[in-house]
């Protein structure tokens, strides 16, 4: 008998392509316009873009959080390569003087590598985080990624070897904090259409999983994402 292929789950990354559509998508979609969102009342929330990336690619999902009555701040993060350990410590930084300004716990919305960030943070400083937001955020295994950007990640790591004068190894505390079980509510949103991580990555048995269409870079103007963002600041971890 012929053995059947086992399914190909491997990201497509020409389909991020389409990601122009969900942000026209959101410009035209209620949500938006804060229709049934419940506002924020000044609670904090600190925002974690992806690898490779700066503040200012998650500037449209902060822009909506502010609109709709929340205090947000950026991770000060102007281009993601660095080691995680190094920006876990930046942004428990952030997080202290956000926490101390607000005078609450502060959820933590983080795409990509920056859900990993924002899970290893909340899993040293549980104390100071009501919960996690990852967006397309390889949250069971960082490494099941496109080819291509699994190549910038070797490229990252040759990096900071040379600028630190340490070896990859100095990530192993991260990895570990990263594969414990969260001691914050963690919601891990994803697409089985993501171009550039493996969808299965998303997925964990300790986390809460909501599955949206669309692409991976879009996950950050995607009209479903923010209705379930909208939805889990509303009634987790307050």
């Amino acid at each position: 008998m012929r053995k059947l292929a086992e399914p190909d789950y491997r990201p497509r990354m020409w389909r991020e392509g389409r990601a122009w559509r969900e942000y026209v998508g959101l410009l035209n979609d209620p949500v938006f316009q804060g229709v049934g969102v419940q506002r924020g009342q000044g609670r904090p929330v600190l925002l974690v873009p992806g690898f490779m990336a700066g503040d200012r690619s998650l500037r449209v999902l902060g822009a909506w959080l502010k609109r709709m009555g929340y205090r947000t701040a950026r991770a000060g993060i102007r281009f993601n390569f660095l080691y995680s350990e190094e920006l876990v410590e930046r942004l428990a930084r952030r997080l202290e003087d956000l926490v101390e300004a607000s005078g609450g716990k502060a959820a933590i919305i983080g795409h990509s590598r920056g859900g990993l960030l924002a899970k290893v943070v909340s899993q040293r400083h549980p104390e100071l985080v009501a919960q996690v937001i990852a967006l397309g955020s390889p949250l069971r295994d960082p490494y099941d990624i496109h080819p291509a950007t699994m190549a910038g990640v070797r490229l990252a790591r040759v990096f900071n070897v040379f600028r630190s004068r340490s070896t990859h190894l100095v990530e192993l505390p991260f990895l570990e904090d990263l594969a414990a079980r969260p001691l914050v509510p963690t919601a891990s949103i994803y697409t089985r259409t993501d171009g550039v991580v493996s969808w299965h990555a998303c997925l964990r048995g300790d986390l809460d999983c909501f599955e949206v269409k669309g692409t991976h870079v879009g996950l950050a103007v995607n009209p479903g994402v923010y209705r379930l963002i909208a939805r889990r600041l509303a009634e987790v971890g307050r």
